[in-house]
């Protein structure tokens, strides 16, 4: 579940009221949940086994004190630029508990990861595998890696997040997974550890799942019968997490049971080291953007409801269709409306949703976007030249801004005028 509830006719974040944020801090502005952070954290790690690793996937939300939360309870990291690896060391988590993945490691990017003694290496194609030895092996270093295998199974709550089919472009082809395996197991820069595998993201039927995870299984029993044994098998994430929540909304742990179940049956037997990279089930429902009403635009078939956040600040509407509850921060008595929620930018895809039945609204009023605490503000740009969101954490009765809105002096001071113009 998350903790974000009603107290007094006020929603708040843990024990402090999001009026009271809003006011001090301004809108529009992300709001996490510690206590929801550190209980997924613990409901994922319970499910898929304490001796099992997780690697919180970076990209889904990077805020440092997100990152600090989890990594005091001793979460690893999965990173996919040399970026999200310095802001993980920054937030304290140990290089033994980061990885890295992506397709499109640069040099410089790998050098900086072997220097740093991360844990592994998720290695996507050939020509990154001979990049890397000879990057770890010019500093006299063997790098762990798993090859990252694409198993042509793809699954996913859209299409632009399914990364497990043949003709997505992430990790090493089925049919090339083999010969690869053998070929980085003679080259000297590096250490073959084991395989892994990522086929999508927002998946709640995990059939896919467990076909993808059982041809890995399948391709370890033959490596491992040619005397090619792997000691590390990362699973990736994926595993949805509901954003049509209802208000109030309980989320229960049915599913991440089940998923722990499945993973135990399909890797029964086989000695390996599990990893996981979760990212959105631990910090989706961590976290809100709560904006402010400015006004009411009233067409003959429709009300626009224009807000202040806008698609700079939250884009999964605009690029996924993708649905998010809104929740007035202080509901009214007054009878239900229908409103099209949209943003300032001059986009027309700068729309929230479209007739969404809300509690009537005025100018002024706050509302939430829930679930907006993955992909929300580590997607978030200056688009029109609008600021960055601040970012705030809530632990108990306390909140700490993590990331001051950005003012016009830092987004004016990223420019640079052409010489032959001054």
């Amino acid at each position: 579940m998350h903790h974000f509830d009603y107290r007094n006719g006020v929603l708040h974040a843990e024990g402090v009221d999001l009026a009271t944020i809003a006011r001090e801090v301004g809108t529009p502005v992300y709001v996490y949940s510690s206590a929801t952070l550190e209980r997924h954290y613990r409901v994922f790690k319970e499910a898929v086994g304490e001796k099992s690793h997780v690697f919180y996937a970076v990209k889904a939300n990077g805020n440092l004190g997100v990152l600090m939360t989890l990594a005091r309870l001793g979460a690893g990291v999965d990173t996919v630029s040399e970026g999200e690896i310095r802001k993980a060391l920054a937030a304290g988590v140990p290089a033994n508990r980061i990885v890295f993945s992506g397709v499109g490691k640069s040099a410089a990017e790998l050098a900086f990861a072997v220097e740093a003694g991360i844990y592994q290496v998720n290695v996507e194609s050939e020509g990154e595998l001979e990049t890397l030895s000879k990057i770890a092996e010019q500093r006299g270093k063997r790098q762990a890696i798993v090859l990252r295998v694409n198993p042509e199974i793809g699954a996913g709550g859209h299409a632009k997040i399914t990364t497990g089919g043949a003709a997505n472009k992430f990790g090493v082809s089925w049919s090339e997974a083999e010969r690869l395996y053998i070929r980085a197991a003679n080259m000297p820069g590096v250490a073959i550890k084991g395989l892994a595998v990522h086929i999508g993201s927002q998946i709640f039927d995990f059939g896919a799942l467990e076909a993808a995870f059982q041809r890995m299984r399948g391709l370890i029993e033959k490596l491992a019968a040619q005397g090619l044994p792997a000691s590390r098998l990362d699973l990736g994430g994926g595993v949805g997490v509901p954003y049509e929540l209802g208000y109030p909304f309980n989320y229960g742990t049915d599913s991440l049971e089940t998923y722990g179940r499945m993973v135990r049956e399909v890797t029964r037997g086989l000695d390996v080291e599990l990893g996981f990279e979760p990212g959105r089930l631990i910090a989706g429902n961590a976290g809100v953007l709560v904006t402010r009403v400015l006004y009411l635009n009233a067409r003959a078939d429709r009300t626009f409801l224009v807000v202040d956040a806008a698609m700079n600040d939250l884009v999964r509407p605009a690029m996924y269709e993708a649905h998010h509850e809104i929740w007035p921060v202080t509901p009214s008595d007054g009878p239900m409306r229908s409103y099209d929620v949209v943003g300032p930018i001059c986009e027309s895809s700068d729309t929230f949703a479209v007739q969404r039945s809300l509690p009537e609204l005025k100018p002024g009023d706050l509302i939430a976007f829930m679930t907006a605490g993955a992909y929300g503000a580590s997607m978030s740009s200056t688009y029109n030249q609008r600021l960055l969101v601040p970012e705030v954490l809530v632990k108990d009765d306390q909140f700490a801004v993590t990331r001051p809105r950005q003012t016009y002096e830092e987004l004016l001071g990223l420019d640079r005028a052409p010489a032959w113009m001054n």
